[in-house]
């Protein structure tokens, strides 16, 4: 579990959840009922994907067997707080695969900002999506992908799948602890106001503080050291010239 319930059982009930045997993005499915009015705190799970995305545009296998979970939210926060919420994501995503691996198994590490590792090897895929609706509102939509059955055989980072590593549960059992998992840090992180304490958490399963990193940015790469993470949750890299930079956004490599 995540460090044990946090909330009370209303809490947990205030999320709803609809099943799908199959959508094009259960993100784009998300953003969707937003634009129909739904209210908010909605899950939607998904047996498959058939166009599924992840960062930057870029594509996320979605065969059966894994798990495909997008959040909805509506107004979750201040504008300015937003850019901190995948923070607080990446460890919710983290308790649900520490609760599911057996005695034994690869501890899930999390790397800046919100990739969950076992081994080094990347785990699960996190994509935030928000849009400002007609009628003013924002939705948000916290996109989670977690490897069971399969791994994709293309990708950017090494990948793993938490059958590899000797779980036995289905995607519905790894849901349950997501939904859980997730409550608990969105209370935590407190539309913002709870960055520190979310920081804290973060930072007890971070990887690759103190570590020499590439830092693959839009326009640019960046070689460094790896020396914290900000306040605010950016990465702070000492660059080889001992230049300091704040970096919010990036893909983050070792070595």
């Amino acid at each position: 579990m995540s460090e044990g319930r946090a909330l009370p059982q209303a809490a947990y009930d205030a999320y709803r959840h609809v099943a799908l045997e199959a959508t094009g993005s259960t993100n784009a499915e998300g953003l969707a009922r937003a634009r129909a009015g739904d209210p908010g705190k909605l899950w939607i799970t998904a047996g498959r994907q058939t166009e599924g995305r992840a960062r930057r545009g870029r594509s996320w296998t979605s065969e059966p067997g894994n798990l495909y979970a997008s959040l909805l939210l509506i107004d979750p926060a201040p504008a300015a707080a937003l850019a901190s919420l995948p923070l607080a994501v990446a460890v919710a995503v983290r308790d649900a695969v520490q609760s599911v691996l057996p005695p034994g198994a690869g501890v899930p590490d999390i790397k800046w900002p919100n990739d969950v590792l076992i081994h080094g090897r990347k785990v699960s895929g996190i994509l935030l999506e928000a849009e400002q609706l007609p009628d003013g509102r924002q939705a948000l939509v916290i996109g989670c992908g977690i490897n069971i059955a399969h791994a994709p055989e293309a990708a950017l980072y090494p990948v793993a799948r938490l059958g590899a590593e000797g779980a036995t549960a289905a995607p519905d059992e790894v849901f349950a602890h997501l939904l859980i998992a997730m409550a608990d840090m969105l209370a935590l992180w407190d539309h913002g106001a709870g960055l520190s304490a979310v920081i804290a958490r973060w930072r007890r399963h971070a990887i690759g503080l103190g570590r020499p990193i590439t830092v693959r940015l839009t326009s640019e790469t960046l070689l460094g050291r790896f020396d914290d993470i900000d306040d605010e949750g950016r990465l702070v890299l000492t660059e080889d010239s001992g230049r300091r930079r704040l970096i919010a956004a990036g893909d983050v490599f070792f070595g």
